[in-house]
């Protein structure tokens, strides 16, 4: 395939080695392990019985339910490779979910716990063999929002390429970061190359390189949409309104009594986003030599009538000055000059020749001054009889003389417009009506074309380095849009199809819009010649045929910078490729790599007959289907099972970790000198990239998918009719939440207690109103920080309308998933699916008759053939029963019944509702979420499922927290400097697990 030419799917070699980080565990973790004589002594005497007597029926030779088979177990030593399955086991007879409740001769619990600790000492000693093992990660394709996120990071725009790839399976620990979950089938493959594509759709070349937009850029139309709307941004970024500037000045002027007297010019226009430049040539005609007639003399004094502080409230100086303003522009509007449009016999008003002498006029005119002051309309002005004495001529001709300059001075000043960002086919005789819209145009009709018309703010308002920037605009403008090219074209175009000038005349039969000869200098040249000779045929006045002249001029001139600008750009934009490889690569290039990308560039425009830009675009998307980019891999070193990672194979881990995205440019300079390998540098980096808004990526799908809400933005079992509150908004309100409360404790530093123990949440005002919650007039989008949540029921984790959502089926809550939620994703117990010929509960909370849920819940435990698992799940649900179906907090069920939230826990201890449900997991289960939120961050850290090895880094993590309020971070730095994080093994070995 064309694309993949310079693109091989081998990986690079090895890389150099930096030393290797050692793999001994800590003494204080790995002390106390049983020696291997008494774990073989404590199996034949305590397990192996146990073993025979209370599971062999059902999991023994002759009948091994579900595969399990434990009497071939003889030996400690022939469980070795059995952890996962005794860990089974041991979660099953600690729960008495096993041997099943219906039997009738049950261990006592003296034995269950002999049992319970003979699996734990053992797991500990095979641990210990082979402790801080990295494991085998192989190489793995991106997971699709690590596609996603990697090209917002390259591409600067958040374009989402995956959003119609399957979605991607789960490991074992339930991410979607592994090479278990992450194969690669040729229909991926499809996808992967449509996304390229999809990609590179949105590139836009630039004279020094290229760059992305946010949508397509393709056709004409969008590059015209992508560019103007750039250069109209920076214009509605510039402050512009003259009531600003006089309140400014009004509050410089009187700094002191306003308690700043250090207060500068320069300093106020920092703090309230104004041009200082424009501030201070404001200032020196308010405040400058007093005049006694003209525009000036009225602006003074009504400066000078101006209130002073404690005279007047912030509103009234506000309006005196908005008055100010508008008696500005009023008088501006009558001293803009009227431009009459230019005709010739047989030459449409609307000719592009004609449109642009206007254009250009009018421009001229924004701060000259030409009109006669005795046209001006002084009684449309708003302002006192005795100012308007000001603006009557006076009588002598020396007066008169300086009363004009006062006018010339004041238009100079006070544009009639500081741009024009719209402009309509004024050359019409209904002038700009119904015609607003046209960005930048220059106001022809069925013609491409714009003007730029922004003098005044250049000459006025802007620093040099803000001149610089829009000039630079301008200039990518004019290269992405083509429109010198393009006008002229359409200036063929119309003047033979809808002018008619040059229709039928055999003097113009030598060149069409549609030649691709027609912008050649020499048919651009003749053309001019020709359409010049019949404007002297058709007695075209002077002004007309030098009009005609001046803009064939400007063709000529634009249509061949523009060429060469883009001759001069090619290299540019060939190196740009390199760089962009680079990035995508997320490491340096080799210099055969640099070069490959030159010659399949070169093998596109000469063999392929490609245009520059096409190829281009052809060699960004081989770039994006290199493995390179699309796979995660850590480079295998020479001659060692394990080693370490190289430094830029650890900043890829970390970043993929902390942001699910590539590294940025400070962790890859770190890397390439060496430094990232250093503890100290590592820590600090993993501190930094916590705080940096991309952390959003481990809220996601760290987060996401640990506590089981990562799709629910495509949530769809919510009856819309019954909960109408329940909009794609609020929807979208309550995916957030948790996000919002993860990243406050990664960016803060805050202790993972919080989640549990949290009395406070962050709602916008659609989740606000969910919650009955009273918080200050906001935004739709914007979000708040709500300290006192508890007191409505809500704050932490618990009570989060997403995760009561997430776990009713529509019509009702659901105490079983709700209490499944709690034990699997917070505690982290393995819970058996139920048998496939359990009845189902009513769909609708209205339809159970005279029992309320709990009752019909009650019911179902009484078979002890179901009572071992919701004897573990359904008080936990029961708890949540004071939140409906939508998470919105109640009193009575759907059926009108009261609610009850009084319930006992598994292994004593009892409470009431989510306060009940708070204290029991903090007292009595703090230390299995704890282990099981480290053993989750682990497990994602590590891109794989966990292994017996891991169990001393989990134990350093749940320190972490028991010893010192463990923050989030605490735990990131424990695992970015565990063996396991720093090293990777290259061939496999044997381990026990």
């Amino acid at each position: 395939m064309r694309l993949m030419g310079f693109l091989t799917l081998g990986f690079l070699g090895a890389t150099s080695l930096v030393g290797l980080v050692t793999l001994a565990g800590d003494p204080a973790v790995s002390k106390n392990v049983s020696s291997e004589a008494e774990i073989n002594t404590r199996y034949r005497q305590i397990v192996q019985p146990f073993f025979l007597k209370h599971c062999a029926d059902c999991h023994g030779e002759l009948e091994a339910e579900g595969g399990l088979n434990l009497e071939k177990f003889e030996s400690a030593a022939s469980l070795s490779g059995s952890l996962d399955l005794l860990q089974l086991v041991k979660e099953q007879i600690e729960t008495a979910s096993m041997p099943p409740p219906q039997i009738e001769e049950q261990p006592n619990r003296e034995t269950v716990a002999a049992v319970v600790k003979w699996i734990k000492d053992f797991r500990k000693q095979e641990a210990s063999k082979n402790e801080g093992d990295p494991g085998v990660v192989a190489a793995r394709r991106l997971s699709n929002s690590e596609y996603d996120n990697s090209i917002r990071d390259l591409t600067g725009m958040d374009l989402k390429p995956t959003k119609e790839f399957p979605v991607d399976p789960a490991n074992k620990e339930g991410f979607d970061n592994t090479a278990e979950s992450l194969a690669m089938s040729p229909a991926l493959v499809k996808k992967y190359l449509d996304a390229a594509r999809y990609v590179s759709d949105h590139l836009v070349l630039k004279p020094d390189g290229f760059t992305f937009a946010p949508y397509n850029v393709l056709a004409d139309t969008d590059r015209d949409r992508y560019s103007v709307n750039r250069i109209v941004a920076f214009y509605l970024k510039q402050r512009t309104d003259y009531a600003d500037y006089f309140r400014s000045l009004w509050r410089y002027q009187h700094r002191v009594a306003l308690g700043e007297p250090e207060l500068t010019l320069s300093g106020i226009a920092q703090q309230e986003g104004l041009s200082r430049r424009y501030l201070a040539a404001v200032d020196s005609i308010l405040n400058g030599k007093t005049e006694q007639t003209g525009p000036i003399a009225v602006l003074q004094a009504m400066w000078r009538a101006m209130p002073a502080p404690g005279s007047a409230d912030a509103d009234t100086v506000r309006l005196r000055c908005k008055e100010i303003a508008e008696f500005v522009i009023a008088l501006r509007t009558q001293l803009v000059p009227e431009i009459e449009n230019l005709t010739a016999p047989r030459i449409g008003k609307g000719s592009q020749p004609f449109v642009m002498w206007k254009n250009r006029q009018m421009a001229a005119n924004r701060m000259r001054y030409v009109s006669n002051s005795a046209a001006i309309k002084v009684d449309d002005l708003k302002i006192p009889d005795d100012l308007k004495l000001m603006l009557k001529a006076p009588e002598s001709e020396v007066d008169r003389a300086a009363f004009e300059e006062g006018f010339h001075r004041f238009c100079g000043i006070f544009p009639d417009q500081f741009y024009v960002k719209e402009r309509a086919r004024f050359y019409l005789d209904n002038g700009d009506k119904g015609n607003k819209g046209r960005l930048l145009s220059a106001g022809f009709h069925s013609m491409t074309g714009f003007f730029r018309d922004d003098g005044p703010l250049y000459e006025l308002m802007l620093d040099e380095e803000q001149q610089k920037e829009l000039d630079q605009l301008w200039n990518e403008f004019y290269f992405v849009t083509t429109s010198p090219v393009r006008q002229y074209a359409s200036y063929l175009w119309y003047e033979r199809a809808e002018n008619g000038y040059i229709q039928g005349d055999a003097r113009f039969d030598f060149v069409r819009a549609e030649s691709k000869d027609a912008i050649s200098e020499e048919n651009m040249r003749r053309f001019a010649a020709a359409y010049l000779e019949k404007a002297k045929e058709v007695k075209a006045s002077d002004l007309a045929y030098q009009a005609i002249e001046e803009q064939f001029q400007v063709f000529a001139k634009t249509v061949r910078e523009f060429e060469k600008s883009r001759r001069e750009a090619e290299p540019a934009h060939i190196e740009r490729l390199k760089e962009f490889a680079e990035q995508a690569f997320r490491r340096p290039l080799t210099e055969a790599e640099r070069e490959g990308i030159v010659q399949f560039y070169r093998r596109l425009r000469d063999q392929d007959g490609l245009s520059h830009e096409d190829a281009i675009r052809d060699s960004v998307v081989g770039i994006l289907m290199s493995p390179h980019f699309c796979y995660r891999v850590d480079l295998p070193g020479e001659g060692q099972q394990i080693h370490p990672l190289a430094g830029i194979d650890l900043a890829n881990r970390l970043s993929y970790f902390l942001w699910a995205s590539m590294p940025d440019k400070e962790l890859l300079e770190l890397a390439t000198a060496g430094e990232l390998q250093k503890p100290e540098v590592l820590a600090q980096q993993a501190r930094r990239m916590l705080k940096d808004d991309r952390v959003r990526g481990l809220a996601t799908e760290f987060c996401g998918n640990w506590l089981d809400f990562r799709r629910f933005e495509a949530h769809n079992s919510v009856d819309r009719e019954r909960f109408p509150m329940f909009d794609d908004t609020l929807r979208r309100s309550m995916f957030e939440e948790p996000i919002r409360f993860f990243l406050d404790l990664a960016q803060n530093d805050r202790p993972v207690s919080e989640f549990l123990e949290g009395k406070h949440t962050f709602v916008n005002a659609s989740l606000a109103k969910h919650y009955g919650l009273t918080i200050p007039s906001q935004k739709p989008d914007e979000w708040v920080r709500v300290d006192d949540a508890i007191s409505s029921g809500r704050g932490g984790l618990l009570p989060m309308a997403v995760f009561m959502t997430q776990n009713s089926p529509g019509l009702r809550t659901s105490p079983v998933k709700r209490g499944y939620w709690v034990v699997k994703r917070l505690l982290g117990e393995n819970i058996p699916a139920p048998p496939p010929d359990v009845p189902e509960l009513p769909e609708d909370e209205t339809k159970l008759g005279d029992l309320t849920l709990r009752e019909v819940l009650s019911r179902h435990r009484a078979d002890k053939a179901c009572s071992g698992c919701h004897e573990r799940i359904d008080s936990f649900g029961l708890a949540f029963e004071a939140y409906g179906p939508v998470g919105e907090y109640r009193t009575l069920d759907l059926g009108g019944r009261p609610v009850e939230t009084q319930v006992t826990y598994p292994n004593g201890g009892e409470g009431d509702g989510l306060n009940g449900l708070r204290d029991y997991l903090i007292s009595s289960r703090q230390d299995d979420f704890n282990e099981n939120l480290c053993r989750k961050l682990l497990a994602y850290g590590l891109g794989r499922t966990l292994l017996p090895s891991d169990d001393s880094t989990i134990m350093k993590m749940t320190a972490k927290i028991e010893s010192n309020e463990g923050s989030l971070g605490d735990l990131v730095e424990v695992i970015v400097t565990s063996p396991q994080f720093l090293n990777k093994r290259v061939t496999h070995v044997q381990t026990k697990d």
